[in-house]
């Protein structure tokens, strides 16, 4: 990553300071067509804001991670559980104050695209965390088809990104590889799925751990292991 000498792009087309090396840093593992990464992304952008600590952003391949787990896709999965499923999002959108479609129109939807954006803006120094949010939410709250590159060209300039090198980059075989790479590291760092947040080689599996995490900041603590 080239966190230590980039400016960060935000929204109002301002450059943030640069990042502090000395900084705590959670490797933020996800998949951008991931409802429980949308529930939890501001959650977890908050936390790492107050805390002054580092995001590295990590999209994936969800299956990749799930082969190992041995989860399977939604629709896979019995009806009780995608029953449950359902309600969960609802319960947890109405407790994140975030707007949810259960159902999206385009969903299931192939993310790998705009994973490889977020990439390619972290390659070339940019915060993605506007563009994640509008993707996320594009998903989940708006029915936009994330898959399609006119939808994603017109996140970019919503938060004051040029869109031609992130797109241009984000097709290419090196930026494909570090999605591969992300998701060994993943798998490495016992990621059931996504999102993982990982602080001190403690994984935090899921949105509803992020207030764990958060007092792991708070106190200090040392990492929990498995034993």
């Amino acid at each position: 990553m080239k966190w230590e000498t980039a400016t960060l792009a935000r929204p109002d087309g301002c450059a943030a300071l640069q990042e502090d090396r000395s900084m705590a840093e959670i490797d933020y593992y996800f998949y951008c067509a991931s409802p429980f990464t949308y529930l939890g992304h501001n959650k977890i952008c908050e936390v790492a804001e107050r805390h002054k600590v580092q995001l590295n952003y990590k999209p994936v391949n969800l299956s990749a991670l799930w082969e190992i787990s041995g989860a399977v896709p939604p629709g896979q999965r019995p009806p009780v559980r995608q029953r449950q499923r359902l309600v969960e999002l609802q319960r947890l959108a109405a407790w994140r104050g975030v707007p949810i479609k259960t159902e999206p129109k385009h969903w299931p939807v192939d993310a790998s695209l705009a994973d490889r954006v977020i990439i390619a803006l972290v390659e070339d120094g940019h915060d993605p965390r506007y563009f994640m949010a509008k993707v996320l939410a594009g998903v989940w709250a708006y029915d936009d088809d994330i898959a399609d590159e006119a939808v994603l060209t017109s996140y970019l300039s919503q938060v004051g990104l040029d869109s031609m090198p992130a797109l241009k980059d984000a097709k290419t075989a090196a930026i494909a590889a570090i999605r591969d790479r992300n998701s060994q590291d993943a798998i490495a760092a016992d990621a059931i799925g996504v999102p993982t947040y990982v602080l001190n080689g403690e994984a935090f599996w899921g949105q509803d751990r992020i207030e764990l995490l958060e007092q792991a900041l708070i106190t200090g603590r040392q990492p929990y292991r498995p034993h």
